[in-house]
């Protein structure tokens, strides 16, 4: 996703719309609550690219008819280049549809500093969990010093074959030194297309790799024969969701998944909701 620069705001301005986001952030449910949870404790969303085709209101109420109360972002339906009052827009209507915004990206982030600022002021600003992001080798010493400042995780998003970031132990060999905010938003499905160039990864394995520097996932399944995202584990797809939750309590996660579908964009919810279901059937097996 191309990313347009975003103008200066003044820090008075974000830390005004920053009082709304972060009373608005989640909290992880406790263990007592787990059982009664369908999602398992997970916190579970939609990455509303899955909505490409909507605006941000058709997006928030069709995530809200799949029983989903959180939600990543991208560009179209909240620009990094908002204002605060189109923030605050876009946060009542999230309310509105009784959706939190937990993440947003996938952003780029390069050696600019005083840019990749402005990204870090707009996730504070929303009270984001963390940020899934594409950043270019050279944009580690900014990153290093912004995560610590504002105490927000990249999360570095793996995008399948030919991607500079398309493995673990890639990514690992790059952030291994840095600031143990900085770290990963593995995407199932583009782990799954590695093996169009005949590296098969396991997605659970990936997930235990990283360990915790996991921040993120986008959860998808990826059918290789005809190169399309399917619902988890039908229609040629492979993807173990059981597996994947194991994998995600036993490096301690708790970050935010979000269901990613970029097939059927038309109208992908029907597929959205099976998606769903198998990973309600999983936390059950699970427990």
């Amino acid at each position: 996703m191309n990313i347009p620069a975003a103008p200066a705001l003044s820090r008075r301005e974000f830390l005004q719309a920053a009082a709304v986001g972060l009373a608005a952030a989640p909290a992880l449910l406790a263990a007592d609550d787990k059982k009664d949870d369908p999602f398992g404790g997970f916190i579970l969303g939609v990455q509303s690219y899955t909505f490409r085709e909507f605006d941000l209101e058709g997006a928030l109420k069709r995530t809200k008819d799949l029983g989903l109360k959180h939600g990543e972002f991208y560009q179209k339906h909240c620009p990094l280049n908002s204002n605060p009052e189109q923030l605050k827009a876009f946060q009542k209507l999230c309310k509105d549809y009784d959706v939190t915004p937990v993440a947003w990206g996938v952003q780029g982030f390069g050696k600019d500093h005083d840019a990749n600022k402005r990204v870090f002021e707009f996730a504070k600003a929303l009270g984001l969990k963390n940020i899934s992001a594409d950043p270019t080798p050279d944009s580690f010493d900014s990153l290093d010093k912004l995560c610590e400042e504002y105490k927000v995780p990249i999360a570095i998003h793996p995008h399948g074959p030919g991607h500079r970031w398309n493995t673990a132990d890639v990514i690992l060999k790059a952030v291994k030194d840095r600031n143990p905010l900085i770290g990963t938003c593995l995407d199932t499905g583009h782990l799954i297309r590695m093996a169009q160039i005949n590296v098969k990864l396991d997605p659970a394995e990936e997930v235990r790799k990283m360990g915790a520097r996991n921040f993120g996932m986008h959860l998808k399944d990826h059918d290789n024969k005809r190169k399309t995202d399917v619902v988890y584990g039908k229609d040629g797809g492979v993807l173990d969701v059981v597996a994947i939750l194991k994998a995600l309590r036993d490096v301690k996660f708790n970050g935010t998944i979000s269901i990613e579908y970029e097939a059927s964009p038309k109208e992908p919810t029907a597929d959205v909701k099976a998606c769903v279901e198998v990973f309600k059937e999983a936390v059950k097996k699970l427990t």
